[in-house]
């Protein structure tokens, strides 16, 4: 072959070539630069999507905060029995001391209420006696009383009882003659009677000759003091309670009969002077420990949890950057909200709720605070939150995916359609009210009228419904039956049909999305492009092999995503 003579370039020609050349490989690089940013993008998403069995096969990242979910729901669990154990006892003497007040201050009780009042009296005479034993009893009370109960002092700081009564100014009244002039003005007297005086003088004092056509009320109020000592047996420390009993003899409708309330309202005081010999003082100290380890359990978990989040909120900033820089567009809100871990801002909420009522629950402990039910509300709360959330590693194993996403596809139907249904419902309520409330007790208010049209749509007490109906006007109790008819019809064989119908329909939806494949989003069409997540995955060691027992097939990936 002939061989070609070499040839100069032109001039100029070598710094146009040379231009081209870095142009070319800027361009590569540029290219190449673009490509691994894309690769890192797609395995940092992979890798978050991935569960904590497969983050360990990855990368041999250990799960801190699956180890420490499950120490903090058996330490959380515990925590909540012991303190419910404890404030059942403080309900337990709260409701005991109730019933033997009633037994003490009310003549002729019986053991039982009578609707929402104690019992009634039908004669003068029977309403004098009632008054006067209740201040008789007061009077002899420590030589009376089971219980350890001492006087304690009013909001005057005096001891003894506070008697008021409550008549209209003045009026005269013939019920014979149809005649009534009355001043509708209501006068307040009151009287305190110490434990100076015995009963025999107060029934002596004008103050208690009472003209009862213009009697409203007569309230006696008095403190009384107690302490609790079935605690020691459980090897904590006593409380102390003030008492504050309110007697009521109610005449406000001057029907001919006196309804007596009797009312009490215990609070826990700090004891001002224990001294308690024995291993309850050390069981306290151990239980406060305990407390505080709870409270830097739940901390961990709640630093975890929340670095967690702004991790991967950096992450969707990355990705929503990437895909409008490349593709020109937006991401869509389902995918947007991929990123958005519902189950840890549960922990996070339950985190908070259980370290504010971890302190409230020692300080509650060490007698500094009294407030057990806002304590029992957060702590009981945390507990739900807790367990709900083992829904979350449940639905690592794809026979109980089907729950969790069953449930995220029906809400925002159900949610809709129950407020269509609550529109009737409440119209129900509010129709039962005004026309059976005079005729039957379960529609006597609007609370209890919402609780029985609720009774029925659960099939609970239909008989009773229809049949404690009182037959005193033929047209109410014909429109009772047509209420009641058609309230049953309507919301157990067409609104709860529907109901279920909605979760069913959905339930159908995702069995049939996990045998033919979930619709795929950009997210997951982004994902896909990459290889198996095989290159990252290493040989795990005999112990977290057995533990990892939750590691999906390919084509279960979709499943992934969708926790």
């Amino acid at each position: 072959v002939a061989r070609q003579p070499y040839r100069f370039p032109q001039a100029g020609t070598r710094e146009t070539g040379s231009g081209v050349f870095r142009l070319t490989v800027r361009n590569a690089m540029a290219h190449l630069d673009s490509e691994v940013k894309e690769e890192c993008l797609r395995e940092d998403l992979k890798f978050y999507f991935m569960n904590p069995c497969e983050k360990y096969r990855a990368r041999h990242q250990i799960p801190w905060k699956l180890g420490l979910q499950i120490l903090k729901i058996a330490m959380v669990t515990t925590q909540l029995v012991r303190f419910g154990l404890s404030n059942q006892l403080v309900v337990a003497f709260k409701e005991e001391n109730t019933v033997a007040f009633k037994h003490l201050f009310l003549k002729g009780y019986s053991g039982t209420d009578e609707d929402d009042y104690s019992c009634s009296v039908y004669t003068q005479e029977e309403a004098y006696e009632s008054i006067f034993f209740a201040l008789s009893q007061y009077h002899q009370l420590k030589n009376i009383s089971l219980g350890t109960l001492g006087y304690g002092e009013n909001e005057d700081n005096r001891i003894g009882l506070k008697v008021c009564k409550q008549h209209y100014k003045k009026g005269t009244m013939f019920p014979s003659n149809e005649t009534l002039n009355i001043d509708s003005d209501i006068e307040v007297d009151c009287v305190h009677l110490d434990l100076s005086t015995y009963p025999q003088e107060w029934k002596n004092s004008s103050f208690f000759r009472l003209e009862f056509y213009r009697l409203l009320q007569v309230e006696i109020s008095f403190h009384l003091k107690g302490i609790d000592l079935q605690t020691i047996h459980s090897r904590e420390l006593p409380d102390c309670y003030v008492f504050h009993n309110t007697i009521t003899f109610d005449n406000k409708a001057h029907s001919g009969k006196i309804k007596i309330y009797f009312g009490s309202d215990a609070k826990i005081e700090e004891c001002k002077d224990l001294n308690i010999s024995g291993s309850i003082q050390k069981n306290t100290q151990y239980v406060l420990a305990f407390d505080a380890f709870v409270i830097v359990i739940c901390l961990a978990s709640l630093i975890l949890c929340t670095r967690s989040i702004v991790l991967a909120l950096r992450l969707r900033k990355r990705f929503l950057n990437f895909f409008l820089e490349k593709y020109k567009r937006h991401v869509c809100n389902a995918d947007q909200w991929e990123f958005i871990n519902g189950w840890y801002i549960l922990v996070i909420i339950s985190d908070l709720m259980t370290i504010i009522g971890s302190i409230l629950k020692m300080e509650i402990k060490a007698k500094n605070l009294t407030n057990y039910d806002l304590c029992s509300i957060l702590l009981g709360t945390s507990t739900l939150f807790v367990w709900v959330g083992v829904i979350r590693y449940l639905g690592y194993f794809q026979a109980y995916n089907v729950l969790i996403l069953t449930m995220q596809a029906s809400l925002p139907k159900v949610l809709r359609f129950c407020a269509c249904a609550g529109m009737i419902y409440l119209g129900y309520t509010f129709c039962g009210w005004i026309v059976l409330g005079p005729y039957h007790d379960k529609f006597e208010d609007l609370n209890t009228v919402a609780e029985c049209l609720f009774s029925l749509v659960n099939g609970d007490d239909m008989f009773a419904t229809f049949a404690q109906i009182q037959q005193k006007s033929i047209l109410v109790w014909l429109f009772s039956r047509l209420y009641l008819y058609s309230f049953i019809s309507l919301f157990i064989y067409m609104i709860l049909s529907l109901f279920i119908a909605l979760i069913t329909d959905s339930y159908d939806t995702i069995k049939k999305y996990q045998q033919n494949g979930f619709p795929e989003t950009d997210l997951q069409e982004f994902l896909k492009e990459c290889g198996s997540k095989e290159k990252y995955q290493k040989e795990a060691s005999p112990f977290l092999s057995c533990i990892c027992c939750l590691r999906r097939k390919g084509s279960d990936d979709h499943l992934v995503l969708m926790n």
